[in-house]
């Protein structure tokens, strides 16, 4: 089993798992056209971690790619950064601009 990690992405947890729940248990290769068409934002740095994960499986652990499925994909709240907005009458509009931790698991089709 191969896991991946992409911290501190700039996208909220809500947006991406949207994307995530698209390719959760796909093999890598069908995972891989999905995400290369699909017009959500997440989509592409889920992309980048895809193709992370497959060559750290084909020169690490020595496995084809044809024979890797996405096990699971876990999307998490990061920290959130906290900003501040002038509004009407003295008051302040509190924006929260949140990031997301992904966890991205392969492994290969006979379950090892």
């Amino acid at each position: 089993m191969i896991k991946v990690h992409l911290r501190y992405l700039n996208i909220s947890p809500r947006k991406v798992r949207m994307v995530a729940k698209m390719i959760k248990g796909l093999e890598v290769m069908k995972a891989e056209k999905q995400l290369l068409f699909s017009p959500r934002r997440p989509a592409r740095n889920l992309l980048k971690l895809l193709k992370h994960a497959i060559d750290v499986a084909e020169k690490q652990k020595q496995l084809k790619k044809e024979n890797l499925i996405i096990k699971n994909i876990i999307v998490n709240e990061g920290p959130r950064q906290k900003r501040f907005r002038a509004m009407s009458r003295g008051h302040v509009g509190r924006i929260m601009k949140k990031s997301s931790h992904i966890t991205l698991e392969l492994a290969t089709k006979n379950g090892s």
